[in-house]
């Protein structure tokens, strides 16, 4: 089992900036990508940035060049940066990880969700 925790959302006018954090606990050794999608009212969850265990990472259309993903392994932990925020950015973001182990068995945890609002 990963148990997930996250931070670090909250209110902020647009232009500026919030880092989420999540911090991962329990079958961390078996984790192979760690993420964030998010979900605004009325709509369905997307994905925003992941970042894979070797590093590589992939970013939604809408959030690329403004949104920085990273992972520091030492503490088990991903965070979002996300700079310029703008209202559409308003949403709950989730933290996902996927976790591999044994013959190929497959699964992704959640985490409880942070409300982020962008709003002057």
């Amino acid at each position: 089992q990963v148990q997930l925790v996250e931070s670090g959302g909250g209110l902020v006018q647009p232009g500026g900036s919030l880092r989420l954090s999540c911090a991962a606990s329990g079958s961390i050794g078996d984790i192979v990508a760690m993420g964030w999608y998010r979900q605004a009212p009325g709509k369905p969850r997307e994905l925003v940035a992941t970042v894979t265990s070797g590093g590589r990472t992939n970013y939604a259309d809408s959030v690329k060049g403004r949104f920085t993903i990273s992972r520091d392994n030492a503490k088990n932990t991903v965070y979002l940066q996300m700079n310029v925020l703008k209202p559409e950015d308003t949403a709950v973001y989730y933290c996902n990880v996927i976790r591999v182990w044994g013959l190929g068995n497959t699964r992704d945890y959640w985490g409880q969700g942070t409300q982020v609002t962008v709003s002057s």
